[in-house]
């Protein structure tokens, strides 16, 4: 009995140790079906190209000095000063750092705020005041001022410029001009 169980365990052995069916069996036994992934290709975008654009600095220039308000020693004055705009769109002045010479004597300097729009190709004209104390002026200047007689004015400062075109940023347009302007009474 002894060689009938030894018989008998070896023969179970084998049939443990029998080995797996090949892999061509399994794959028809198992079916397992793998959707192909979805691939989303993104159109490109256009690029956009925007033109280029030459960005001239607008031109200054004193139209007109007028006496406001004349005492002994304070004097006010309007002055009138005309934006040339060379661009081929609007630009607004948002605001203006400036001083102001007289037959080569300085008289003021200031800032304004919200100046004006110049359309494209165009020109605009804005007014400012400023007083002026003749205490520590040339006489000379005193007695062009009092007969009203031209005055050889200097006009220089910075100012920030913002064109009407969205993609455009603003700009600082430095100025230096000088001419004659007539000393008139309002």
């Amino acid at each position: 009995m002894r060689k009938f169980l030894f018989l008998l365990g070896i023969a179970l052995l084998f049939a443990a140790c029998k080995s797996p069916p090949p892999a061509a069996e399994i794959a028809e036994e198992i079916i397992i079906e793998i959707p192909e992934p979805v691939v989303e290709i993104a159109e490109e975008e256009p690029e956009i190209v925007l033109p280029e654009i030459e960005i001239l600095d607008p031109e200054f220039s004193i139209v007109s000095i007028r006496i406001l308000q004349a005492d002994l020693v304070v004097t006010e004055f309007e002055t009138v000063l005309r934006v040339e705009n060379p661009n081929e769109f609007a630009v607004e002045l948002s605001s203006i750092n400036y001083e102001l010479y007289g037959n080569g004597a300085f008289w003021t300097n200031g800032k304004g705020n919200n100046i004006l729009n110049v359309p494209a190709l165009s020109t605009n004209e804005t007014k400012f005041t400023f007083k002026m104390n003749f205490i520590n002026m040339n006489r000379r200047l005193l007695d062009d001022v009092i007969a009203m007689r031209q005055i050889n004015y200097r006009f220089m400062g910075q100012a920030q410029a913002k064109p009407d075109i969205a993609h455009i940023p603003a700009f600082t347009a430095d100025f230096d001009c000088s001419g004659l302007s007539e000393v008139s009474r309002r």
